[in-house]
């Protein structure tokens, strides 16, 4: 049973070696180096309910010896270190559980090199997703993987997203040909080359996307990019029920159809987004994507014009906060699953039932075209009953999506909130790998301690 994260006590933890690993980082980073209650907060979970775990200290490197002086102060002390890109995380992954440093790498930016002819380009993991694009759009090229929110770079590696162009482009994953890495002794790993395919040795690129800085923190990527389409188009189609609309889906993918994104939202999600985006969709299910007329949707409107699609996809992107003020004041429980997209449609209207049962505000949206669905549950904190029912919805939409084969997250990441479903999707014996590669890459358990996997 998966319980809501409470503040730590952080009993047991040396608070000798956490003062002087900080007297130390003063030395060494002077102003940069920050202790405030407020800053501290800010790097600890922010966004939904897991709740906020601050560390003892914040640091703000400037280059990849930086990071690695910060890595080797706190191992030396035994103290955790803690990634941060932008903090738009939404399972616990940037929150400090036992206190430590939180590395904060937005001053680490810069776009070191673009090889247009090759495609591909080296940036440190500060940029942002939106400032990279911004960077290469004048040579005609894009980095298309788009989560919503305008995230680092690295902390997009390190969660493994995801996000609204994966039907086409695939996710981070398919998209980082090589990173370095400062791993817990303080030294560089480069994982990979340049070259878009190799079959030597182990795949460690790929063992580092998705970490959640566990086993390290990523200082450099080279990214995988893409030319920018000459032309597109964007439109939206109601149907007249969710089920519809995710069999309409269906048939597109299986097509062949080339389809960059394809979005689902319900009736709620698109009441919602009409009021916080001042859109005036018909409030029936949404799809974002080709038609299927026999599924019943229509009428199809395209949206051809520039600032159309702007306004069409920021409403998309703003569904996480247009379903938060549809109750203002109340708390959030953000989550998200994945399963085989022949399953889509069943797994959708039994949890749009399941959210009628249970009396609860909770909207859906999803990157259906890959079988990945959010719901943003809101809830009053201080009903113990109401919450109750939040915990329970959550378990159950859980365990039908391991049911139908699928996974507890398509993209949020396992951070603190999905930890306890790891041993029921993936077994004891995956989950004791794991375990041990966290141990032979950090045999202290400093990197960022209880995200993914447990070692007690």
């Amino acid at each position: 049973m998966v319980t809501f994260i409470e503040p730590s006590s952080r009993a047991g933890r040396d608070a000798g070696a956490i003062e002087a690993a900080l007297a130390e980082l003063t030395r060494a980073f002077g102003n940069r180096l920050v202790t405030s209650q407020i800053v501290r907060e800010q790097h600890g979970n922010t966004l939904t309910w897991v709740a906020n775990q601050p560390p003892d200290a914040v640091v703000f490197p400037q280059s990849a010896a930086d990071v690695q002086e910060i890595v080797r102060i706190c191992a030396t002390h035994g103290v955790p270190v803690i990634p941060f890109g932008t903090g738009s995380s939404l399972e616990g992954q940037v929150n400090a559980p036992h206190g430590g440093v939180s590395i904060d790498v937005r001053d680490m930016n810069r776009v070191l090199a673009v090889h247009a002819e090759d495609l591909d380009c080296v940036i440190e993991p500060g940029i942002t997703r939106k400032a990279l694009n911004e960077h290469l759009r004048d040579q005609g090229l894009f980095f298309p993987i788009d989560p919503g929110a305008d995230a680092s770079l690295g902390g997009m590696a390190a969660t493994r997203c995801s996000g609204t162009n994966a039907v086409r482009y695939g996710t981070m994953k398919d998209n980082v040909l090589s990173l370095k890495v400062v791993l817990a002794n303080g030294e560089i790993m480069t994982t990979a080359r340049r070259a878009k395919k190799s079959s030597s040795g182990y795949d460690l690129t790929r063992l580092m996307i998705g970490s959640e800085g566990t086993l390290g923190v990523i200082v450099e990527l080279t990214l995988r990019l893409s030319g920018i389409p000459e032309a597109i188009a964007s439109g939206i189609c109601p149907f007249p029920s969710v089920e519809a609309a995710c069999n309409a889906t269906i048939l597109t993918i299986q097509s062949g159809i080339p389809v960059a994104r394809i979005e689902l939202l319900d009736e709620l999600q698109v009441k919602a987004s009409n009021a916080y985006s001042r859109l005036r969709l018909p409030e029936t299910p949404m799809r974002f994507g080709e038609i299927a007329v026999e599924f019943g949707g229509g009428p199809f409107e395209w949206a051809t014009q520039a600032e159309e699609r702007t306004k069409l996809w920021q409403a998309r992107h703003d569904a996480y906060w247009s379903g938060r003020a549809l109750r203002p004041g109340a708390g959030v429980f953000a989550t998200d699953v994945c399963v085989p997209i022949s399953r889509l449609a069943e797994c959708v209207t039994a949890t749009q039932r399941d959210i009628a049962e249970s009396r609860l505000v909770a909207p859906i949206m999803g990157h259906v075209g890959d079988g990945n669905f959010h719901l943003t549950m809101t809830f009053d904190m201080a009903d113990a009953e109401e919450v109750a029912r939040a915990k329970a919805l959550h378990e159950r939409l859980v365990a039908r999506a391991l049911a139908m084969d699928g996974t507890c997250t398509g993209e949020h990441g396992v951070g603190q909130g999905k930890m306890a479903y790891l041993e029921a999707e993936h077994g004891r014996p995956a989950l004791d790998a794991m375990r041990a590669i966290k141990r032979a890459l950090d045999p202290d358990g400093i990197m960022n301690p209880g995200k993914i996997v447990s070692l007690a």
